[in-house]
């Protein structure tokens, strides 16, 4: 599954959405439809209050409780991920395919790249006598362009 660009991406990636849900055993309710678009109709790794107000303003009757309820079995059964920002309420990632994290640690923007290299880390022997290892994701914690900015305006005006 892929964030979505376009209103035919969206209606795509539904369609893949429910037949994945079906085959996982999930009902593709109307609710957790709508729910999942708004994960994937951004890129801003929301959290569940954030996912809750932008879809009550589609489905009034939605609680808080089901959106969380939701999010954590659609985390439990792979279809999203869970990422923490520093100090922050756990967010959520629709974006499956492999890939990683830049976390400002000002703003606690996060945002995903891409790299071949991350991509075939193999994790260090130790970590195998601890369990089975099914994947690596690597997590980069700095300051964004933006905050840098922010802060280089911020040094010039006081200087």
């Amino acid at each position: 599954m892929k964030n979505l660009d376009t209103k035919s991406d969206i209606n795509s990636d539904i369609d893949d959405f429910m037949g994945f849900c079906r085959g996982l055993g999930i009902k593709p309710t109307h609710q957790r439809t709508e729910i999942y678009r708004e994960l994937m109709a951004t890129e801003d790794h929301p959290n569940a209050e954030t996912i809750y107000e932008n879809v009550k303003k589609r489905i009034s009757a939605i609680s808080l409780d089901t959106v969380y309820r939701t999010l954590r079995l659609f985390e439990q059964k792979g279809i999203i991920s869970r990422v923490s920002a520093a100090g922050e309420s756990m967010r959520f990632d629709g974006n499956t395919k492999q890939h990683h994290h830049f976390i400002c640690v000002e703003c606690g923007k996060v945002r995903d790249f891409y790299s071949d290299d991350f991509n075939n880390l193999v994790a260090p022997e130790d970590v195998s006598n601890l369990g089975k290892v099914g994947s690596v994701h690597v997590e980069i914690r700095g300051v964004c362009n933006t905050c840098q900015d922010k802060n280089h305006e911020k040094t010039k005006k006081s200087g």
